[in-house]
């Protein structure tokens, strides 16, 4: 079973439209569609905006189906000048940048797991090149492999998006991922981030940009996970 998780209406709606025989729970407040897409069986979730969301939906959804992998899918912004406005991200590792004990001479954004501590989760490997094969397969060039940070805060100027990738050579920023990951990495399932970016570094204000793109970028996630799904 394929697990895929999203934080809004817009990044999950188009992927249970291409369900059948579906199935829907609710648990802790989160729906969750199970079905087939493509004669594949998957579980499809919206778990809301945010880190504690996206991190209940993806241990509940690993405790009640027992997903082969986990694909975190949706929007993000741009955090480097070469990815812009309709790019896609498939993120190679992901971080949780407002994580910081520095203070107590920790690096940035360490992460104090059960057993270790890091900083940066790695995504798998296979998941990374089946996201790649799949934009291939829908002619979309414009994508790159690299680290996506993840925060409870909506990245906007320049400036942050900057020191972003200055801090943590990352391509992307959004709300979800590096949570949605700790939870895979914790229980030993494959997981993989795939965004396609909504707002970039630009002169425009990054709201107003938002707000025109979001829709248009998460149709295109979704319909490289579709292809995603049917090669796998």
């Amino acid at each position: 079973m394929i697990g895929i998780i999203g934080a809004m209406d817009i990044e999950v709606n188009g992927i249970i439209e291409k369900m059948t025989n579906k199935t829907v729970k609710t648990i802790s407040g989160t729906v969750f569609t199970s079905g087939k897409i493509h004669d594949r069986e998957c579980v499809v979730a919206k778990c809301g905006i945010g880190k504690v969301n996206a991190a209940v939906a993806a241990q509940t959804m690993i405790l009640t189906y027992r997903p082969d992998c986990i694909i975190n899918t949706g929007i993000g912004g741009s955090t480097s000048r070469e990815t812009h406005v309709g790019h896609v991200v498939i993120a190679k590792n992901v971080v949780q940048h407002d994580m910081d004990t520095t203070a107590i001479g920790d690096e940035p954004a360490m992460l104090f797991l059960p057993n270790e501590s890091l900083v940066y989760i790695p995504c798998d490997e296979k998941l990374i090149i089946a996201l790649e094969n799949a934009c291939e397969s829908i002619g979309e060039k414009n994508y790159a492999v690299g680290t996506v940070a993840t925060g409870d805060k909506f990245i906007s100027g320049n400036e942050n998006r900057v020191a972003l990738h200055s801090s943590f050579h990352a391509l992307a920023c959004e709300m979800e991922g590096g949570s949605i990951g700790q939870v895979c990495y914790i229980n030993n399932v494959p997981f993989a981030i795939l965004r396609s970016i909504s707002d970039s570094m630009s002169e425009q204000d990054d709201a107003v940009e938002y707000a025109v793109f979001s829709k248009i970028a998460a149709e295109k996630s979704i319909q490289i996970i579709s292809a995603f799904i049917t090669n796998l």
